[in-house]
């Protein structure tokens, strides 16, 4: 009788042992276990191994689980009757082979499920026979175990969501920058942009007096659009560097010292990242905006976008609109 009730036991705490494994291992995704080994956890390296092969684990620990209840029954019946024994079986299995294993080990999935991986591989070895052939045909009919994948919405939810209690995993700054890199791709040079109201521009055949010249150091602006005639057609841009040391009753003219290489004009329709891949590739710090008539709209800069991904004003990079 005491053995009989010593194996009753045993097969309680392997059949929860089972179960709570099949929720905690299938709870973990395979990219997650990917992503640390990376990182160089171990445990998830122990765990991967296993894992890797999702249905030939499922299978297995299946087949674990339903031999030790029927087993756990025929030992259980031998100690007493059958009525008593079903109440026995039922009570037993509900708390110590459902409630207990599936409430503890998803909470340490990873840690339990390394811990644990010697017996996992004991088990695919003894019901490989049977567990085998039914993975295959699951493998055939299911495909491979699809990764997960988050929505650029639901990574800013994540974040938002470790930095309120993740215990200083990520910081307020850190969220800020993270949201706005998230989010930044899916503005239009439209919504950064400066407009042409606000952007101070030269026509080409302006002289560089005096009276201009303090004018454009009092304004501060370290790129001026220029324009030859037609106000909705930018030709150039002046860089103030480039009038550094020129003495006041020069006889130049506007165009004579504006650049006209290199010039980038884009739509206000494109794409924020594209701009700011445009401007990193052509190494230069700002883009005339056009309309859909090619009609100068204004200006966008590089600071422009770093200030909507940062989330914060650079005054010290960008003290004027279209500097």
């Amino acid at each position: 009788m005491w053995f009989n009730l010593f194996v009753v036991v045993a097969l309680v705490v392997l059949s929860g042992t089972f179960a709570g494994l099949t929720l905690a291992l299938f709870g973990i995704k395979l990219t997650t276990l990917e992503r640390k080994i990376s990182l160089g956890d171990h445990q998830a390296e122990k765990v991967y191994r296993i894992r890797k092969n999702g249905n030939l684990l499922l299978c297995t620990l299946l087949l674990g689980n339903v031999a030790s209840y029927t087993i756990m029954t025929i030992f259980l019946g031998s100690i007493t009757t059958g009525v008593i024994a079903g109440f026995i079986a039922t009570a037993l299995i509900f708390v110590f082979g459902e409630i207990l294993p599936q409430a503890i080990f998803p909470r340490y999935a990873l840690q339990i499920g390394a811990r644990l991986s010697w017996l996992v591989w004991v088990l695919l070895v003894l019901f490989y026979p049977v567990a085998a052939p039914i993975a295959w045909v699951l493998d055939k009919v299911l495909g491979e175990e699809p990764p997960v994948l988050w929505s650029k919405r639901e990574l800013g939810e994540i974040i938002k969501f470790h930095k309120e209690v993740g215990d200083g995993i990520i910081d307020k700054d850190e969220e800020r920058i993270i949201l706005g890199a998230l989010s930044f791709s899916e503005l239009r040079v439209a919504d950064i942009m400066i407009p042409r109201k606000d952007v101070f521009f030269l026509e080409g055949k302006t002289m560089l007096k005096e009276e201009l010249l303090e004018k454009i150091k009092a304004k501060g602006y370290s790129r001026i659009p220029v324009y030859d005639g037609d106000k909705n057609k930018i030709t150039g841009i002046l860089y103030a560097k480039n009038l550094i040391g020129l003495a006041t009753g020069n006889n130049y003219r506007v165009q004579d010292l504006c650049s006209r290489e290199n010039l980038i004009t884009v739509r206000q329709s494109l794409r924020l990242d594209d701009l700011l891949n445009l401007l990193v590739f052509r190494k230069m710090h700002m883009a005339i905006i056009t309309g859909g008539n090619e009609h100068f709209k204004g200006v966008a800069t590089l600071e422009d976008i770093m200030e909507e991904i940062l989330k914060t004003e650079l005054e010290d990079l960008k003290p004027h609109p279209s500097s």
